[in-house]
């Protein structure tokens, strides 16, 4: 990614045409505002626990939100239901192995990953 974050990187499931996004589609996508992909395919969002190192720097250094905003979004969206959590997974590969086995996922991960499963995209 583009002078955004150093060693974080957004994935995609292949399926997914799109080679970049602006900040602000990358926030709404994650925080479960935009429910779909620009061509209307639904999108599934993956997340790591908000006590992960990595989720708390992808937060605020690739979407530039604090973890604790971004949580507090969810749970307004489930409590009122309006809307959704992403689904959470334990740790970097079983973001890959998600991402790649679910249309229009989206994730991040460290960095690039060697496995042609997932697509990354970059954060304009």
């Amino acid at each position: 990614m583009t002078g955004l974050a150093q060693g974080q990187e957004v994935i995609v499931n292949p399926d997914v045409s799109l080679a970049s996004i602006d900040r602000n589609v990358a926030r709404l996508l994650i925080t479960m505002r935009m429910p779909q992909w620009p061509d209307k395919r639904p999108v599934t969002v993956f997340v790591l626990p908000d006590s992960n190192p990595l989720h708390q720097s992808f937060a605020k250094r690739v979407l530039d939100v604090y973890p604790y905003q971004l949580r507090r979004t969810w749970d307004r969206q489930v409590f009122t239901g309006t809307g959704q959590a992403p689904r959470q997974v334990a740790n970097e590969q079983e973001m890959i192995k998600r991402v790649s086995q679910t249309a229009g996922a989206l994730g991040y991960v460290s960095k690039t990953p060697d496995s042609a499963q997932v697509k990354v995209i970059e954060i304009k």
